[in-house]
């Protein structure tokens, strides 16, 4: 802790007239002092400050003002060893409990553990009955990872606080989170736990430790010993829900959650648990019942409104979804973005523009900031305001450094959808300029170098995206694919493309990349096998485009159009595949 000035002289004039000390043999008030430090900071190799207090003859109150000055203000100017050194005397010479406490914790700030422990083992010794020292002692040993000496000190402090056994247990967990040595840490809660067999949570945090140091037999038998014990105990319940889940069987999970809720209907953390569980597995009219009846119980709650409007917006339900993140945005919620970005999302899908803007406005810096932006824009480009949607995109990108990328990429993207791919190139190129080594920005202006008949252009940046990113697919994948439909170096265009696939096998846009470039070197039924697998994964009208070329060639034609026709109901602008339909069925 850091003491304010009024605490510090608050302290400083305790100690100066004996407050809170213990009198020394002979004396009637006041503090007992030791005339030098212990023997332990030889053994250490610490040594402490040479101060006027230290060599007095006399220790008076202006003695230890002027060691809890020192150190407090070395402190502040940032010189941990020398506070250490003022505090490690003023705790020899006092011993009061305080100055041991602080001196403890400034050994752990300067990374002094090692004069730590000895100034806790100190404390121990004087006042072995003391819950405040034996605590700050088992701290420094577990930090130390010395807990073979751990043991009968956390048994003291659990003796010593009985009426608190059970929480004190399952704050274990959280004091070994930090140790490595798992084995050794089921080693001390096995022994901190063996005097207490009828407690529930002495059972859990063998449980947990158990689970930690890999012996899953023993974890099962002590969670299941805790719910005997404790059968309404919503949290070893969730625990043992999470380590079926773990081992894969969430159908188990949900049953034994089922049952749990059967005799506790009113366990809240239980049936959250269980509907997204439900989601888990697929269950989702069961995860939505079970949504509605904590709302029932819990209509102001967020935790609870959240998701079960994700939910909604899951099934489609949009009206459900549009009423609970409005009442969420009534409540506490702490991230008022996330609702109005869905919001936002939900009044695009309904036509509903000016609503969508109007959402997307309230979004500040964030997650969603971005992507918020981006959409105004879009929205205003779409009603014709191309103009107004990249002024936006500009004043968002200065106010927001992170976006500035995103935000003139999605300039760019704009403008090629306005057909002015002339003017995105310059656009990307000049930002290229800037930063010759951004991936995004090389790999957007190299397609757009495609739209221009810039293929030097392209297959430069491309490669360069390459050479940054050895290991993402799509720039390999862009190169080979251009090849092949240029129809030139069709062994190189499949060795890209085969190192595409070999990176992300199962992109369908990868694999129509390589029926197509079978197809371009006259392998029509190796051509037809990518194609198809690709489109059986995902129904693009590009991929539907290139298959009926296929199949037209082997002589399917009625296959072909029929597979063209359901390609154009659902995109019929798409530039492919009115490109086929014209070049084959004219």
């Amino acid at each position: 802790m850091k003491f304010s000035r009024l605490a510090l002289l608050a302290l400083s004039l305790s100690w100066a007239f004996g407050v809170g000390a213990q009198p020394s043999e002979g004396t009637s008030a006041g503090p007992s002092f030791a005339r030098t430090p212990p023997p332990q900071a030889a053994e250490t190799g610490f040594r402490p400050v040479a101060s006027p207090a230290a060599s007095s003859a006399e220790n008076s109150p202006g003695s230890i003002v002027f060691y809890i000055l020192l150190g407090e203000i070395a402190l502040q100017r940032g010189k941990p060893d020398l506070a250490l050194a003022a505090y490690y005397d003023l705790a020899a010479l006092s011993n009061d409990p305080r100055a041991l406490e602080r001196a403890i914790e400034i050994a752990g700030y300067a990374r002094r553990l090692d004069v730590a422990l000895e100034l806790a083992q100190r404390w121990v010794t004087l006042d072995p009955d003391s819950q405040e020292a034996r605590q700050m002692l088992a701290s420094v040993l577990i930090m130390e990872n010395r807990l073979d000496e751990l043991e009968p000190h956390l048994a003291k402090l659990l003796a010593q606080d009985e009426k608190n056994l059970g929480s004190n247990f399952l704050r274990l967990h959280r004091m070994f989170a930090r140790s490595s040595d798992k084995a050794a840490v089921f080693s001390v809660v096995e022994k901190l736990a063996a005097p207490y067999p009828g407690i529930a949570e002495a059972h859990y945090a063998l449980s947990i430790a158990a689970s930690d140091a890999k012996q899953p037999e023993k974890a099962w038998q002590e969670i299941r010993r805790a719910l005997e014990l404790r059968p309404d105990w919503s949290v070893a319940a969730l625990t043992e829900a999470q380590m079926l889940t773990v081992e894969g069987t969430i159908p188990k999970a949900i049953e034994r959650l089922e049952h749990f809720l059967g005799g506790n209907p009113d366990a809240v953390d239980v049936r959250m648990h269980l509907a997204r569980l439900y989601i888990t597995d697929k269950q989702y009219d069961k995860a939505r019942k079970q949504f509605e009846i904590l709302l029932e119980t819990n209509p102001d709650n967020p935790d609870v409104i959240y998701p079960v409007a994700i939910l909604a917006l899951q099934q489609n339900d949009n009206e459900t979804a549009q009423k609970l993140l409005r009442r969420l945005l009534e409540t506490n919620f702490v991230q008022p973005d996330t609702a109005h970005f869905y919001l936002g999302q939900i009044a695009e899908e309904g036509k509903k523009p000016g609503a969508a803007l109007e959402e997307y406005a309230q979004i500040g810096f964030g997650d969603y900031y971005v992507a918020a932006q981006v959409r105004r824009a879009v929205i205003l480009a779409g009603q014709g305001k191309l103009d107004e949607a990249r002024t936006l995109l500009k004043e968002a990108a200065a106010r927001y450094a992170p976006g500035k990328i995103p935000f003139l990429m999605a300039q760019a993207h704009l403008l090629r959808e306005a057909r002015q791919n002339e003017e995105a190139f310059v656009l990307l190129q000049d930002a290229i300029r800037e930063q010759p080594d951004q991936p995004e920005l090389l790999y957007d202006a190299a397609l757009l170098a495609e739209k221009l008949g810039r293929f030097d252009v392209l297959e430069a940046h491309l490669r360069r995206v390459i050479a940054l990113r050895p290991d993402e697919a799509q720039a390999y994948n862009a190169l080979g694919y251009t090849f092949a439909d240029q129809g030139i170096r069709l062994d190189e265009a499949q060795s890209l493309i085969a190192k595409a696939l070999e990176l992300a096998p199962q992109d369908p846009f990868i694999m129509d990349s390589m029926g197509w470039v079978h197809y371009r070197r006259g392998d029509l039924e190796s051509a037809e096998k990518y194609l198809s697998s690709a489109y059986r994964i995902r129904a693009d009208p590009e991929i539907a485009a290139h298959l009926g070329e296929v199949l037209w060639m082997r002589d399917r034609r009625e296959d072909a159009r029929k597979l063209w026709r359901e390609a154009l109901e659902t995109a019929p602008q798409n530039e492919a595949l009115l490109a086929v339909w014209k070049k084959f069925t004219p």
